[in-house]
């Protein structure tokens, strides 16, 4: 080759421009320990936010726990409270009687009354009810007991004198109601 067909072929070419064209060092390349060690960072961040609110709710069932125990050991130690509240004032009315000197007997026989209608309010007031048939009152053995059983002109099993009242508390049977009851014909 000549220097004329060197200098006509370096002339004829473009100029290559060395900065125009990307270089495979100017490339980003992903690094995967770095992205893994920032999946990492992130994962035992959000570890460390479930474990932190497991704990807490954890603390919180224990403590709601905790409360209702001593709820229930209060309700239980004080379930009494108000009934008994309720018969102050009769012990009161029954002191007082006791106290006055020198009473009649219609006297007392008026404060007993009075001190017997407390009392029925007293455990009224505590959903405490008197179980007392009337009779022909067909007879309930869950609220009855028969005491004794008597030949009577009445339907059978039905209940013919009430011996001592029977009391429900809310529903259930306190004591039932002792009763004699006519005989099967």
């Amino acid at each position: 080759m000549t220097t004329e067909q060197n200098t006509h072929e370096s002339q004829g070419a473009a100029p290559q421009d060395v900065t125009a064209q990307p270089q495979p060092t100017d490339i980003p390349v992903p690094d995967p320990a770095s992205d893994a060690q920032q999946k990492l960072n992130e994962l035992e961040a959000k570890h460390a936010e479930v474990a932190d609110a497991y704990l807490r709710a954890k603390a919180d069932s224990e403590n709601i726990r905790r409360r209702a125990e001593e709820e229930m050991s209060k309700a239980r130690k004080f379930a009494i409270e108000s009934f008994a509240d309720s018969l102050l004032p009769v012990k009161d009315s029954l002191e007082a009687a006791i106290a006055i000197q020198g009473a009649t007997p219609e006297q007392l026989l008026e404060g007993v009354q009075a001190t017997l209608r407390q009392l029925s309010a007293a455990l009224e007031r505590n959903k405490v009810v008197e179980i007392n048939p009337s009779a022909s009152t067909k007879f309930d053995p869950h609220q009855h007991q028969a005491i004794s059983v008597v030949p009577a002109d009445q339907e059978p099993n039905t209940v013919v004198t009430v011996l001592q009242k029977g009391y429900l508390i809310s529903d259930r049977v306190l004591r039932p109601a002792l009763v004699t009851v006519t005989a099967p014909k």
